[in-house]
């Protein structure tokens, strides 16, 4: 084999980052030094894998995105190979990468880094919180091995596993008007000012609950943040919707709140694990599954008119 792995991993390298600067850097090489192989690559397989543009970074050509797809799976291979030769028949080693949606990982990442961790000490877990659909792409890259995310606009070509599921509910200041009521439907609030969870997909599966029942919200904050919401709806900015539950609302704010059921019931969203469909899970993706599978997640509350 003319070529070495050392040049498809500065390549990939390369085109996740889109420069060679910023590929180095992450690798600890120099720019020259990853430049020269990449360069010797195409010299081998005399074909041009990249445009390398000063100021404009680089883009792969049609040949490079087929390379690189196959290198993906080729270092991948190379990696588990290196992981079993290191490692006991019956203990799990080496890195995993593991993605999460920031407004669930104060339920996903504590049993995970806990519980799980304590079960395959020998693993090395990195956690990577970003938006769904930049979770899409790392999968897609590899740059995480599994992800978990709200079953809402997955995109194709992943696998997943339904782990449990939670309804929407409605947040309110303490001192409001429905603070006291069964429930609430969200008609009731059409005139007041509402505190968006502005985080694809959240807003958007935010959004069709409303234009489902003909209401427009009145947006008057937006927030990537789900304490964020909770706060501004505590000093009675208006009210919020949020999935995520906390223990304790008050807690993080300082101000108090009031959780509502919504009426009509809104279907409960799903929170799903997925994981690749076009590369084989390693055992210790398979284990991190397993392990979502078997954790008492919290159960769906009783939804008001289900």
């Amino acid at each position: 084999m003319p070529f070495t792995l050392r040049q498809l991993a500065y390549l990939v390298a390369a085109a996740d980052a889109g420069t060679i600067v910023v590929a180095a850097a992450r690798m600890h090489v120099s720019p020259s030094t990853m430049s020269d192989a990449i360069s010797e690559l195409e010299r081998i397989v005399d074909t041009r894998l990249c445009v390398r543009r000063k100021a404009h970074g680089l883009t792969l050509t049609t040949a490079g995105d087929r390379v690189v797809a196959d290198a993906r799976v080729l270092l991948r291979g190379a990696q588990e190979l290196y992981v079993a030769l290191n490692s006991k028949a019956d203990q799990l080693s080496g890195p995993i990468t593991v993605g999460c949606f920031p407004t669930l990982a104060p339920t996903v990442l504590p049993p995970l880094l806990s519980a799980f961790a304590t079960e395959h000490p020998q693993l090395d877990i990195d956690v990577v919180e970003a938006p769904q659909d930049r979770l899409a792409q790392m999968l897609e890259s590899g740059r995480v091995d599994l992800a978990f995310v709200y079953d809402v606009q997955l995109p194709r070509g992943v696998h997943r596993a339904k782990l449990f599921a939670l309804p929407p509910h409605v947040l309110l200041p303490a001192g409001h008007r429905l603070a006291g009521a069964p429930h609430v439907q969200l008609e009731e609030l059409a005139a007041e000012d509402f505190i968006m969870l502005d985080s694809p997909p959240s807003s958007t599966h935010t959004l069709s609950i409303f234009d489902a029942r003909g209401v427009t919200p009145r947006v008057r904050h937006r927030t990537g943040n789900p304490d964020v919401v909770r706060t501004l709806v505590g000093r009675g900015l208006g009210y919020g919707m949020l999935i995520q539950r906390h223990m304790n609302p008050d807690a993080v704010t300082g101000f108090p709140v009031v959780v509502k059921e919504i009426f009509p019931a809104v279907p409960p969203l799903a929170i799903d694990v997925v994981w690749s469909a076009d590369l084989r899970p390693t055992r210790r993706i398979e284990a991190v599954i397993d392990f979502a599978r078997r954790v008492q997640w919290p159960p769906i509350p009783s939804v008001v008119g289900a």
